[in-house]
């Protein structure tokens, strides 16, 4: 049976939450996500559809963050906004880089200044949010993988059709977790590992450096890419082949950074795997950030979203922030966007230094260049200012045939968030392909004009292209969908000063800042829920 992504997929999230949703009073990461209290495991895997729902809880913690609407938290102490999956990835990959800067800098203690400001300590709530929301990912597909031994089916009498895809969602939970995991090697370095064999309860995992999460890791999805479907051959929105050669292919292109070793030649193979894997470009370039880009043609583009949905779905991700966060300055009106006319207090803007990758002849016209600049200045003089710096709008809550979000009342978004998409392999195989990994030049060449065709930029030659353009074509094409900080790393432009952007170190010109930031701090809640967790150098 196929489930709908978009309304039956969720409400069994509602559900299946309640049984294996985390005790708000336990901590980070010594959770018991079972409690005999809600429901009984054995009555609810009695039930027609229970592991399908099953299942679909645990994708629904990429979009929703609790039992009772968007603004209810399953994890005690955080927030709803604070501890949202695609929002963490926005916090923290975006607003700590020359992306975008948000004069609603008067958040809980100023969390989000400390990440435009690059001071960020492990006392930030936003950064307990991410981790604590990507070790509940680890516990929900762990709670999964342990009602689906084969002696918990056997028990239950499970067999035939029903078996099979168990099988299948099984390798769908051990993708989960190793995204997750994959997400915590990238920004903190470091996180305890725990999986389906350990005892549940008071259990304080072991620490797993990020020598040791990338082996993780990179076994898991090896193991289970077998049975995994076929890429586009499973429902949108759910893992398959597709997903996990991504997550192998990202983590190969940053393997210098992670592990110390070169592997480009390993990302150009799962960069071919995923070109040659039935996956499309959109035509139009800003369709994938529409409200109906999982029906249009950005579908097959789109390689792995996070959902939204303004009404079966609603959370403050990232598309509902960049979109009413994108309203506020005397150019916008929400009602353009898809949102209410007013937005959201503060506008979200660009650092001058973002908005100058766009301006050379070529990005006159080209649709990804959403830069409003009339009656504004490139300077901000002054962050709570919102009338200072240049402001985009990239995402909107407008459908390809000008209809508006389902919210009612225009606040939640509509739009699905592109994790991985195929430009960024055509460009990952460009890089990888400078970087010495093989491949074929005039075959990147090739994929790098295919995304300048697309949006009406001029073509390049092959004398035009090396890594500082990577760098910066990278930006045209994937701002504000959470590469940023992992590329600026990758190129030895985030700390140091060789690049600096407005606010960086605080500044509002950009000054240098340590090498230690390249990775942020363990939380403070989390090392102290887990004496086995360390802490990185610096902090």
């Amino acid at each position: 049976m196929k489930m709908n992504i978009k309304t039956n997929y969720f409400k069994y999230l509602m559900l299946v939450m309640g049984i294996i949703a985390l005790n708000s009073c336990t901590s980070d990461l010594d959770q018991d996500p079972r409690d005999d209290r809600v429901f009984i495991d054995e009555e609810f895997y009695s039930e027609p559809g229970a592991y399908e729902q099953a299942i679909a809880g645990v994708y629904g913690n990429f979009s929703l963050t609790g039992l009772t609407g968007p603004t209810s938290s399953n994890i005690g102490g955080l927030d709803a906004g604070t501890s949202q999956y695609g929002r963490g990835i926005m916090n923290m990959q975006i607003f700590s880089t020359d992306e975008i800067v948000w004069t609603y800098i008067n958040d809980e203690s100023g969390f989000i200044d400390d990440l435009q400001t690059s001071t960020w300590t492990g006392a930030n709530t936003i950064l307990r949010g991410f981790f604590s929301r990507a070790m509940y990912s680890v516990a929900l597909s762990n709670e999964f993988l342990r009602q689906t031994t084969d002696d918990k089916l056997n028990s239950r009498g499970v067999s035939g059709e029903l078996r099979t895809e168990i099988a299948a969602y099984r390798a769908e939970a051990r993708l989960i977790r190793s995204l997750a995991y994959y997400h915590l090697m990238d920004s903190y370095g470091r996180a305890p590992l725990y999986t389906e064999n350990d005892v549940v309860g008071n259990t304080q995992g072991p620490e797993m450096d990020r020598q040791e999460l990338f082996d993780f890791i990179e076994t898991e999805l090896l193991a289970i890419e077998s049975e995994l479907a076929d890429p586009r051959q499973n429902q949108y929105g759910r893992a398959d082949k597709g997903v996990a050669w991504a997550i192998l292919a990202k983590m190969y292109l940053n393997a210098e950074v992670y592990i110390g070793s070169n592997r480009y030649s390993d990302c150009i193979t799962y960069c071919e795997r995923i070109i040659n894997g039935g996956y499309t470009l959109a035509n139009n370039y800003k369709d994938l950030f529409r409200g109906d880009n999982d029906t249009n043609q950005a579908a097959n583009e789109i390689i792995f979203p996070l959902i939204a949905d303004g009404q079966f779905v609603q959370n403050f991700g990232p598309t509902t922030v960049m979109t009413n966060g994108a309203v506020g300055s005397i150019e916008q009106n929400g009602e353009n966007l898809g949102v209410s006319a007013g937005g959201w207090g503060g506008a979200i803007r660009i650092s001058p230094q973002f908005s100058e990758k766009f301006d050379a002849a070529d990005f006159t016209n080209d649709e990804r260049n959403t830069i409003l600049k009339e009656d504004r200045i490139a300077e901000i003089t002054n962050v709570t200012d919102p009338g200072t710096g240049f402001v985009l709008e990239k995402y909107t809550n407008v459908t390809t045939g000008g209809d508006t979000g389902t919210d009612t009342n225009n606040t939640f978004s509509d739009v699905d968030f592109p994790l991985f998409r195929l430009a960024d392999f055509y460009l990952m195989y460009a890089e990888a392909n400078l970087r010495g990994g093989g491949g074929d030049e005039n075959t990147a060449l090739g994929y790098i004009n295919d995304l300048r065709n697309r949006s009406n930029a001029g073509t390049v030659s092959l004398g035009d292209v090396d890594l500082d353009f990577i760098i910066d074509e990278r930006a045209r094409e994937l701002y504000w969908e959470g590469h940023r900080r992992q590329d600026l790393i990758r190129f030895g432009l985030f700390s140091g000063g060789s690049y600096n952007w407005a606010l960086k170190g605080n500044s509002l010109n950009g000054i240098s800042i340590p090498a230690f930031r390249d990775l942020f701090p363990v939380p403070d809640a989390a090392r102290a829920a887990n004496q086995n967790l360390g802490q990185n150098p610096g902090y």
